[in-house]
């Protein structure tokens, strides 16, 4: 039956007995694409039932569906016209792998950060409130999503609403690790003859249901569909639901980026990733200093984590997806003589940004930033890149910002901050890095001093982070200097001073944004020097950075072996 659905408008024109076979193909059709073009894997599996029952009783688009951590919408995109483009999803101008308004009408809402759809729907329902439109608006929230700040406000907010909303809270224990706190145990023990926070709070409530069972699930939508009032619709799913491989390692099997023919996540890589560093690293400055603890917002694995997490159990702390939480809450283990290393991914990073200022900076407590994730992300896309935190932490007083241009510079980064005695950000790629020594002893960087790496009169070129080794390499052949800064705050003013006196052309390059980043601090520093000479700035320009691979991006972007090169190039000739 698959080939002949391209719209819910033909899923509507199955019978209901036809559609656990057309489950299954679609189940089939997700285990097989997403293996084979990679992507999120085990959440989609999960919401097979829900997508179908979703579109099958709803009058979608007219009915406004907003998916919550929009990783689980890859049935929905199936369902609504782009199967056939489904082979290039995440892939460069291919389909996104989280809902978007400009690929589809079917995609009401961008959803790549999670808990935003409860408060989107609901301004999308009371907007149709006021101005008398009748069609109803769905929220799916789950995979971890319901435990973050922004998904209770929302609640609050719709719970005294007059408005048609309809809450799923697709319910499956999961994040991308298995979800902290005390609001899984929560869920896990309601009952549907019971009176619960939600029916307390002003919902009607309905479940748990089984969110695998079709018919179950079909009844309970074609009933929901008539109650023009906020509702809370409970449903217990699996992650990873017919592939007994990820039901039975949901976390390895969270995503998926190659090919596969075995049962594996994914072929060993080569080479070290910053994060492999980053986790090891962190784990033996606990062994040295027990005040040392770390904090994430539920993503222990992505970060490294869970080598620290096995053998000192008590000083890691997932605090679930609250981003803004787990920055407050290091804030208050440093003021009671903790240092916390606070692990965030860049794009997650800027849920926290007033916690950083109020609760962090302005206090000037020694609480670690580890920015993981920082610069372009890949496929992940627009919703993801880590390509903002450079500018929008500059301009915080109080705040160190570093960057390691390898393994070693982040080894030493983590080793200097455990002596700071005031905030520190430390931003590293999701990468491999630079081959290096990584059995050395510790060295403590100066903070706020460059080096210069490489000799050069023509030109002089400030790196700021992972792409050193491409600068370093496109400029072999040419007469041109190599500053690795380390530091975009405090800048190293001698430094720049003397670079100013040395260089007529001078360029700097960052896997970030050009506005308001590490280039804009160099050339802020140069016109307090009056400097007369060429000032070229390389990095991210002033446009959303869609999906692609993380190499395909730089090479977009001019950021790559190739296009530092003709940079240089053009800028000697």
């Amino acid at each position: 039956m698959l080939p002949e659905i391209h719209s819910p408008e033909d899923l509507r024109k199955l019978n209901k007995e036809d559609l656990p076979a057309f489950r299954d193909e679609l189940r089939k059709f997700l285990i097989e694409k997403i293996r084979e073009y990679g992507g999120h894997f085990s959440a989609n599996l999960g919401t097979v039932e829900l997508t179908i029952v979703l579109h099958y009783v709803f009058n979608t688009p007219e009915d406004q569906l907003v998916w919550d951590v929009g990783h689980q919408s890859y049935g929905h995109k199936v369902l609504t016209g782009r199967k056939e483009l489904f082979h290039t999803i995440r892939k460069k101008e291919g389909i996104s792998g989280f809902p978007n308004p400009l690929e589809s009408e079917y995609d009401v809402f961008v959803a790549g950060h999670s808990s935003t759809s409860i408060s989107a729907a609901l301004g999308m329902a009371e907007a149709d409130r006021l101005l008398g439109i009748k069609r109803k608006h769905i929220a799916v929230i789950g995979d971890g999503s319901l435990t973050a700040g922004m998904a209770w406000e929302a609640l609050n907010n719709a719970a005294v609403s007059k408005s048609d909303l309809l809450i799923i809270i697709n319910d499956n224990q999961m994040g991308i690790d298995p979800n902290q706190g005390g609001l899984g145990p929560y869920l896990a023990g309601l009952k549907s003859t019971s009176n619960n926070f939600f029916s307390d709070l002003g919902f009607q409530y309905f479940g748990p249901d089984d969110g695998h069972n079709l018919s179950e699930m079909l009844n309970r939508a074609e009933a929901l569909k008539q109650i023009s009032a906020p509702v809370i619709w409970h449903i217990r799913t699996i992650k990873g639901k017919g592939f007994p491989p990820a039901e039975a390692e949901q976390t390895k099997w969270h995503a998926v980026k190659y090919a596969k023919v075995s049962g594996d996540s994914e072929p060993k890589d080569k080479g070290i990733k910053f994060q492999e560093v980053f986790g090891q690293t962190l784990t033996e400055l606990a062994r040295i200093e027990k005040r040392i603890v770390a904090v994430t917002p539920a993503m222990p694995t992505g970060s490294s984590l869970t080598r620290m997490m096995a053998e000192f159990p008590d000083r890691v702390f997932d605090v679930g997806i609250a981003e803004q939480h787990a920055v407050t809450f290091s804030a208050g283990l440093a003021k009671n003589g903790l240092k916390p290393y606070c692990c965030i991914y860049s794009t997650f990073l800027q849920r926290g940004f007033d916690q950083v200022i109020h609760d962090v900076c302005i206090q000037k407590l020694p609480v670690v930033l580890c920015i993981d994730r920082a610069g372009a992300v890949g496929e992940d896309g627009v919703t993801h890149q880590g390509i903002y935190d450079i500018a929008f932490l500059r301009c915080i007083p109080n705040l160190i910002i570093s960057a390691p241009s390898g393994l070693s510079e982040l080894k030493n980064l983590l080793f200097t901050a455990k002596n700071i005695d005031q905030p520190i950000a430390i931003r590293y790629p999701k990468d491999f890095g630079t081959s290096e020594d990584l059995n050395e002893e510790f060295t403590t960087v100066e903070i706020g001093k460059g080096i210069q790496v490489r000799d050069g009169k023509e030109l002089a070129i400030l790196n700021f982070g992972p792409l050193l080794s491409d600068v370093l390499n496109a400029a072999k052949e040419a007469n041109v200097a190599v500053f690795d800064m380390r530091f975009a705050k405090p800048i190293d003013r001698d430094l720049v001073l003397e670079i100013s006196k040395q260089f007529k052309t001078v360029m700097t390059i960052e896997d970030g944004c050009i506005a308001g980043g590490f280039g804009s601090a160099i050339g802020e520093e140069l016109a307090r020097l009056n400097y007369t000479g060429r000032f070229i700035q390389l990095g991210y320009p002033d446009e959303m950075v869609e999906h692609a691979n993380r190499s395909e991006q730089l090479e977009q972007y001019g950021l790559s072996e190739t296009g530092i090169r003709k940079t240089i190039t053009d800028l000697l000739r």
